[in-house]
């Protein structure tokens, strides 16, 4: 018997997946990749800014002593390939698709496999860090085809809340645009 690798069916998304995952679904829950940290460190050129004034998007950096809360979805598998397509084109801004472990309904949930769209820093739309303030006045400022920059935070930022996720980096950055 020729053992054959199962198809990945879970995507995890950390940030506007969260909130607005725009393709069909069996099934979502609470999940958590460990080793990575969220951060407002890729710009976006095509959703929440131009390329004459990119907008900021979250990334995962990896960081050995950080956890991220984010939500899984199971996609059935005759839809995958429709859902992969329609990713590859939605996060196309620098994002690459990744396998990675998440433990499913933390802590005591089963690990699974899922794929995870990450923006490293050699992509050409990676921003990299800078101080918050400056980070929320250019998601203040944004603007984009898919809205606000400020929509993308203030709507993370309730996902977040309701997922009873604490992520420091974004409520700080949603206090600093709050704000002013």
């Amino acid at each position: 018997m020729r053992y054959t690798r199962p198809v990945v069916t879970w995507i995890f998304g950390y940030g506007s997946l969260i909130w607005r995952p725009s393709f069909p679904f069996e099934e979502r829950r609470t999940a958590l990749l460990r080793g990575f940290s969220r951060r407002f460190y890729q710009g976006s050129h095509d959703h929440r800014g131009t390329p004459e004034a990119p907008g900021r998007v979250v990334t995962l950096l990896e960081d050995p002593s950080a956890s991220c809360l984010g939500v899984a979805y199971r996609i059935s598998p005759q839809h995958l390939p429709a859902v992969l397509d329609h990713l590859d084109v939605r996060e196309q801004n620098g994002y690459e698709r990744l396998e990675r472990p998440l433990a499913l309904d933390p802590p005591r949930g089963p690990t699974i496999t899922a794929l995870v769209y990450l923006a490293g820093p050699s992509n050409p739309a990676y921003l990299g860090p800078a101080p918050l303030a400056q980070i929320a006045d250019q998601v203040r400022s944004a603007h984009g085809p898919s809205g606000p920059n400020i929509e993308y935070l203030l709507r993370l930022a309730d996902a977040l809340r309701e997922l009873e996720a604490h992520d420091e980096h974004v409520f700080q950055l949603e206090a600093l645009v709050r704000s002013s």
